[in-house]
């Protein structure tokens, strides 16, 4: 065998071995690299309630909306049939809490930051975006077109999250915001009319105003700038998981095929939808 055969045969094998390697992670056997918490089996969580556009009608094992469908793009890329697939809920606050957990990973639009990654693990992104208002269409600010003509709104975001930390470090309302429990709080608080806007990611803002709030709208979405990051969601794991490897290899498989971006496609509306708010 010349030394090119015995390269490609070695190549050959590598690969798939690797392939193997994660195909494996779904069978009664789990390799030691890809483990879960129940053998055989793919425990994935999400909220309580689960919202759409990311889940529709709080049924995840449908694989209907956009984070129902990249749990189970992730989990056949691990190997996974809808069969061995197992849902559970958590609170949002709850997942992130330190210790052990009874799911291998949770999603319903954890952004990852540094303070969240001292407790818990994340995957690589698998969705990016930016944060936007929604209020009544009949609002003295329904066509605001910067950041000042927001200061004086009583805003209201769910605790624990991104947007409550954008309207308290970016807009700056003069109003101490209001803060709910979850987005549903948040929402009722908005269309009983307690308060004057929400800010909530760009896809959630499409769907309350294209179908939860008769009379809203997203009076615009926030660029992204030196200022303001992307908000990137990650799956969420239990610290150091090893699982987080083989998802983020299963994650960069279903990027490559352009399998995610079809996901996105599907679920969530074009990004371009939105007016822009300036940051003056």
């Amino acid at each position: 065998m010349t030394t090119k055969s015995r390269f490609m045969r070695l190549a050959i094998i590598l690969g798939s071995m690797a392939t193997l390697g994660l195909a494996s992670c779904g069978s009664d056997d789990s390799s030691s690299a890809c483990p879960t918490v129940e053998s055989g089996k793919l425990t994935i969580a999400t909220g309580t309630p689960a919202f759409e556009p990311w889940v529709v009608g709080d049924a995840p094992e449908s694989g209907e909306g956009f984070e129902a469908a990249v749990a189970y793009a992730v989990a056949g890329e691990l190997g996974y049939t809808n069969e061995n697939i197992v849902w559970v809920r958590t609170g949002f606050d709850e997942a992130i809490q330190p210790g052990a957990k009874n799911f291998d990973f949770n999603l319903q639009q954890y952004s990852i930051t540094d303070e969240r990654k001292a407790t818990v693990s994340f995957s690589d992104p698998y969705y990016s975006t930016n944060q936007a208002v929604v209020g009544f269409a009949d609002s003295p600010v329904a066509s605001a077109t910067k950041l000042s003509e927001l200061k004086e709104l009583k805003f209201g975001a769910q605790s624990g999250t991104t947007s409550l930390d954008f309207i308290n470090n970016v807009i700056q309302p003069t109003n101490e915001p209001f803060v709910y429990d979850d987005n549903a709080g948040a929402k009722a608080a908005l269309e009983a009319k307690q308060i004057d806007a929400i800010v909530v990611d760009l896809p959630t803002a499409f769907y309350i105003s294209a179908v939860e709030i008769e009379g809203s709208k997203v009076i615009g979405q926030f660029p992204l700038s030196d200022a303001v990051a992307a908000d990137n969601f990650g799956l969420l794991f239990d610290k150091d998981n090893k699982l987080v490897d083989c998802v983020n290899t299963a994650l960069g498989a279903l990027k490559e095929s352009g399998k995610l971006a079809e996901i996105e496609k599907t679920w969530l509306a074009d990004k371009t939808n939105a007016p822009v708010i300036t940051l003056d």
